[in-house]
């Protein structure tokens, strides 16, 4: 234990603790970290959180939302950000993961964000830097501080997480948005439906908190919360959907299902988003719609996650 600057007492993590899935935190730190995000949306802190720490963004598939929004969150916490195009690095010329951590810790990087299309690359990463890796999201894994802000997104909204009912609708097999969420709502007690066809939405994704439902139209009444994925076109080329139109009739969210989704409820999506396939843009413009919302606490949500990895939680904050 140690005492902050402000007299609060916290807990170090150990050099080595990564942020890879939503369940490498406890029920206590994800509520901590939504907290904690709230007060520097309400007042952002002064950049000596993380001053001096060299963080480095190492993203091998493109990003704009995600991207972004760490880098800003970077330097809010007065980080020494690091940015640079993966196909630059040794990694392309035969280097092993192991060794380019190594060198990466030896130059003092002690924060790597890292977003690859493999899953489990980061985890490998992790398990051979000696310092902290965030997943940024991998392959068809885990993408955590999505997870993190789409909870954060429903804590604002409704002041709780137990008891609520989300629906995600699309393409869940293929979906480390997906994965993750279902993760952290059933950590949190929330109560999982999953809608989609049975290509995108396999039966074995059944558990205990989490349904499937084939009937898009039959779950909206009931649900606080609708989350669309992005459909990706590829899908359609592979057979694992017959065509577009059949998928938007029984899975887009359009102006005839909006008129079946309570008036109380949100609309969640973690973009990038296709109008006219997954939602149109009755959806995309209707007022509960909470997409801008999403990516304005993404911004949030990662400085806290930072300073949590860095500086450790604050018990009683």
């Amino acid at each position: 234990m140690c005492q902050s600057p402000t007299g609060s007492m916290q807990t170090r993590p150990s050099s080595t603790r990564s942020l890879l899935d939503i369940d490498d935190l406890s029920r206590d730190e994800i509520a901590s970290v939504i907290r904690r995000s709230g007060e520097f949306r309400t007042k952002l802190p002064d950049r000596s959180l993380l001053a001096g720490v060299p963080v480095l963004n190492l993203f091998f598939e493109a990003s704009t939302r995600t991207a972004t929004s760490f880098t800003l969150a970077e330097q809010r916490v007065g980080a020494d950000v690091i940015s640079f195009a993966p196909g630059t690095s040794s990694l392309g010329k035969g280097e092993t993961i192991a060794d380019t951590a190594i060198t990466l810790r030896a130059i003092g990087v002690r924060v790597i964000v890292v977003r690859h299309n493999e899953s489990g690359f980061p985890r490998r990463l992790a398990e051979s830097f000696d310092g902290h890796v965030v997943n940024a999201g991998d392959g068809t894994r885990a993408h955590p501080t999505q997870a993190l802000l789409d909870l954060a997104t429903l804590h604002a909204e409704f002041g709780r997480f137990e008891g609520l009912r989300v629906a995600i609708v699309g393409d869940i097999l293929h979906s480390r948005v997906a994965r993750s969420n279902i993760v952290g709502m059933k950590m949190l007690g929330i109560d999982v439906t999953l809608v989609g066809p049975p290509t995108l939405l396999p039966d074995d994704f059944a558990q205990d908190g989490v349904r499937i439902e084939r009937d898009f139209d039959a779950v909206l009444p009931r649900v606080d919360a609708v989350m669309m994925l992005r459909v990706q076109r590829e899908r359609i080329a592979a057979s694992l959907l017959p065509a577009l139109a059949d998928y938007t009739i029984g899975y887009q969210l359009g102006t005839q299902r909006l008129r079946l989704l309570p008036k109380g409820a949100v609309i969640l999506h973690p973009g990038p988003y296709n109008r006219g396939v997954e939602l149109t843009d009755e959806a995309l413009a209707d007022p509960r719609s909470r997409y801008e919302a999403q990516v304005t606490n993404g911004v949030y949500i990662r400085m806290a996650a930072l300073d949590l990895l860095v500086n450790g939680l604050a018990v009683g904050a």
